[in-house]
C-alpha cells in the first residue's frame, strides 16, 4: 500500500481535533471527509479507519513507539509497522524503529491495561465491578463496531430492502435473534443511498434494537420516550406501534428533540409528539398518563466503546460518579409518568453493574412495593455487538 502525503496530514489532523481540542472523533471525521470531497473511497477508507484505530490503540502506540502525548506522527508510524505498511522514507517518520516496536508490542501484550489500551482506574473499575468477565468484554470493546440496519416496518419489509440496497450496490444479511435488523456485508457510506434518503431503514446497534421491543408495546398505547436524544429507539417505537396510538418523546435538549422530529418526517412516523424537559413541571404534567414508559438513560458508555473508541480518553471516575447520581435522580422522579399497570424499561449502554442492576435494586427498596422488576436481559459485547442492559419494571 502506497502512503501520501495528503492523507496521512488529514490524519495527524484530525487526531490533533480529537486529543488536542477534545473534539468528538466521529464529527471531527466527518468534518475532514467533508471538505476534502475529491477523495476516493479508498482514500476516506484510509482516514477514517486508520483515525479510529489510532484513537482505539492510544495508550498501547504511545508505549511501542516512544511518542509524547501529542507525537501523532510517531503513532502513526507504530500503527502502520503493526498493519506490515511499509513507511516512506519521510522527515516525520525518523525515529521509528519497526524491530524497537516489535520488541516493545511482546512486552505491552504482557500487561492488560496497556495491550486493550486503556487508562489504569478503567482497567481497574471493569475488574471490581465485573471481575473474570472483564478481560472478554474488554478485549470485544476493542473490535470495530460492525454497521447494523433497521428496517422501518412503516414503509418496507427486510425481504423488499434486501432487494432494494442489493440494486444500490449495498449488500445485507439477517441476524438470528433480530427481527428487524440486518448487517452490512462491508463497511461503507450508507447515508447517501437512496433508500435511507426515502425512510426505508436508520443504522442502529443491533443490541439498541432490543430495547423497544422489551417495553412490551402494543399498538394503540400511550408510550413516553423521557430520554429520546435524537430518537433511534422512539423510531422504533413507533413502527411497533404501526403509527397507532400516541409517542411522546422528550429530551432535556431542544436540538436533539428537532433532530427527532427530522428522522420521524422521513421515516413516515404521525404519532409523534416532543416535548422538551425544561422543568420538574414538564414531568408532573405527565403523572398517571402513559401505558409504557423508557427511561434510556445518560451512562458511561462503557458498553459502546467499539463505536465510541475517543470516550477511553474522555471518561473520567467523577463522571461516572455524577452520572450513576442522575440516572438515580431520572428513575425516582420520572416513574410517576406511567400508570398503575403500567411498565417502565430502565436501559443502557454501560456494561457495569453500578449503573444497571444496582440502580434497579436502589429504586426498588426507595419504592418499596410500588414497583416490581418482571425481567432483565444484558446484551454484551461479546455477543458481537454493543453493550447494553435493560430492566422490565411494573408499576403496582
Amino acid at each position: 500500500m502506497k502512503l501520501y502525503n495528503n492523507t496521512t496530514n488529514a490524519v495527524v489532523q484530525a487526531l490533533e481535533q480529537i486529543f488536542g481540542e477534545q473534539r468528538y472523533a466521529d464529527k471531527v471525521i466527518e468534518k475532514v471527509l467533508k471538505q476534502n470531497p475529491k477523495w476516493g473511497a479508498r482514500d476516506r477508507r484510509f482516514i477514517a479507519e486508520t483515525t479510529y484505530d489510532i484513537v482505539r490503540w492510544y495508550r498501547l502506540l504511545r508505549e511501542i513507539s516512544g511518542a509524547d502525548e501529542h507525537d501523532y506522527w510517531k503513532m502513526l508510524g507504530a500503527i502502520l509497522v503493526l498493519q506490515d505498511i511499509p513507511l516512506p522514507p519521510w522527515e516525520e517518520f525518523r525515529g521509528v524503529n519497526p524491530n524497537e516496536i516489535a520488541k516493545r508490542k511482546r512486552n505491552a501484550d504482557k500487561v492488560r491495561k496497556v495491550r486493550e489500551s486503556i487508562p489504569d482506574w478503567m482497567d481497574a473499575l471493569g475488574e471490581k465491578e465485573i471481575g473474570k468477565l472483564w478481560d472478554k468484554e474488554l478485549n470485544s470493546l476493542n473490535d470495530e463496531a460492525k454497521v447494523v440496519l433497521r428496517v422501518n416496518t412503516l414503509k418496507t419489509t427486510k425481504k423488499d430492502l434486501r432487494e432494494r440496497l442489493l440494486e444500490e450496490n449495498v449488500e445485507t444479511y439477517s441476524i438470528n435473534g433480530f427481527q428487524d435488523a440486518l448487517l452490512l456485508k462491508e463497511r461503507q457510506n450508507v447515508f447517501s443511498v437512496p433508500s435511507f434518503k426515502s425512510g426505508l431503514f436508520e443504522v442502529q446497534d443491533a443490541a439498541s434494537q432490543l430495547i423497544a421491543p422489551f417495553l412490551k408495546i402494543e399498538p394503540g398505547q400511550r408510550v413516553i420516550d423521557a430520554c429520546a436524544g435524537a430518537g433511534g429507539k422512539t423510531l422504533h417505537i413507533a413502527a411497533l406501534m404501526k403509527n397507532k396510538g400516541r409517542i411522546i418523546g422528550m429530551d432535556t435538549e431542544e436540538w436533539k428533540l428537532q433532530e427527532l422530529q427530522k428522522r420521524a418526517r422521513r421515516g413516515g412516523v404521525t404519532n409523534l409528539e416532543t416535548r422538551i424537559i425544561d422543568s420538574s413541571k414538564a414531568i408532573k404534567r405527565l403523572e398517571n398518563s402513559a401505558d409504557r414508559l423508557l427511561l434510556d438513560v445518560p451512562c458511561s458508555g462503557l458498553g459502546v466503546l467499539k463505536r465510541n473508541p475517543d470516550a477511553k480518553w474522555k471518561l473520567s471516575e467523577e463522571f461516572i460518579a455524577n452520572v450513576k447520581e442522575l440516572q438515580q435522580h431520572i428513575l425516582q422522579d420520572y416513574c410517576q409518568m406511567v400508570k398503575p399497570g403500567g411498565l417502565i424499561v430502565y436501559s443502557t449502554c454501560s456494561i457495569l453493574p453500578s449503573e444497571n442492576q444496582h440502580q434497579v435494586k436502589t429504586f426498588l427498596a426507595n419504592n418499596a412495593n410500588k414497583y416490581e422488576l418482571l425481567e432483565e436481559q444484558h446484551a454484551w459485547p461479546s455477543d458481537g455487538f454493543d453493550g447494553f442492559y435493560m430492566a422490565l419494571l411494573k408499576r403496582n
